[in-house]
């Protein structure tokens, strides 16, 4: 969709992304938003009241980007955990792709002592309670399932919160680090479910 097709609204939400992403909260002022979404800035304080509420929409739909794809898999109750780890696996690898800012933003959300990221998703199903959690249970019973969450997602997640380390030393410029991402959405899933089955 062309930028001149959104509303007011959407081109707002879309510049506070954006700006947000590159200078975080404190960084940003309200009249940076209104420049990149080509508004004058009482437009922008008439839709958005605040920085802080226009920050607060902008978080539930960064939190809901990241999460709330892989939240219908992990808690399908008739996928394999198999089948799980590599749905999720190409799902967050294409979102991550397309999206590569997004963890650190959220992470540096979900840190904060006013963070309202429960009240967003439901963690706790997602998690304690979920089918997924069952699963790996039932896969490895002598390890605490938080284990093997927190390998895939730092398997997965690490690569793009490390990706300016990676460009700062030369490591990789952006076309080798697509290639890198695009052999890992194949190679966490495997090493994943060769740890599940040690």
């Amino acid at each position: 969709m062309a930028t001149t097709e959104l509303s007011t609204e959407d081109k707002i939400l879309l510049a506070a992304s954006k700006v947000f992403t590159e200078k975080g909260f404190s960084g940003t002022r309200t009249r940076d938003i209104a420049e990149e979404a080509g508004i004058n800035l009482a437009l922008l304080n008439y839709y958005f009241r605040t920085k802080e509420k226009l920050f607060e929409q902008v978080m539930k739909v960064k939190i809901v980007l990241l999460f709330g794809q892989i939240i219908p898999i992990v808690t399908n109750e008739k996928t394999t955990l198999e089948e799980k780890i590599d749905l999720a696996s190409v799902k967050y690898f294409d979102i991550l792709t397309k999206n590569p800012n997004l963890p650190i933003f959220v992470l540096s959300e979900i840190q904060k002592k006013t963070s309202d990221v429960k009240s967003i998703l439901p963690f706790e199903k997602v998690l304690n309670n979920s089918f997924l959690m069952q699963q790996i249970r039932e896969k490895q019973p002598d390890q605490n399932p938080f284990h093997f969450l927190l390998n895939y997602l730092s398997m997965t997640v690490f690569p793009f919160l490390g990706k300016p380390i990676l460009q700062s030393f030369d490591l990789m410029d952006d076309d080798e680090f697509q290639k890198f991402a695009t052999e890992r959405k194949t190679l966490v899933p495997m090493w994943i479910k060769m740890m599940l089955n040690n």
